[in-house]
């Protein structure tokens, strides 16, 4: 695929971001909603297909990204209960050392079922 592909994969994922942000902007539950949809996960899936044509790949995508998503989960819980102590970057410093740790412990429990989500 050419420089005119790269292109428009990178303007229509910038695109995604920013209406995100610009919702939310405007309505924090909607813009919450918006965000909460997989549509970076929806671009990859298409990106994936169109470039590649594996459906192994589409698949392994979608699969990891399911177990990768669970451990991120607390960072939601974890980043406004910490936003009045610390500010903003405080607190997004502590929940990503937090969703660093709960993605070791996670992957640590997952592993005795058989799911190696080691990089």
């Amino acid at each position: 695929m050419g420089m005119g592909w790269l292109v428009t994969k990178y303007l229509t994922t910038a695109f995604v971001v920013v209406l995100v942000s610009e919702i939310a902007r405007r309505s924090d539950k909607l813009g919450a909603l918006v965000a909460a949809l997989p549509l970076v996960t929806i671009l990859a899936l298409i990106w994936l297909q169109v470039e590649t044509g594996s459906t192994e790949k589409v698949s392994n995508h979608a699969w990891y990204t399911f177990w990768y998503v669970v451990p991120t989960l607390p960072m939601f819980l974890v980043f406004p209960s910490l936003l009045s102590r610390f500010g903003f970057w405080g607190a997004l410093v502590a929940s990503a050392l937090t969703t660093a740790i709960c993605f070791w412990l996670f992957a640590q429990v997952v592993k005795q079922f058989g799911i190696d989500l080691s990089i």
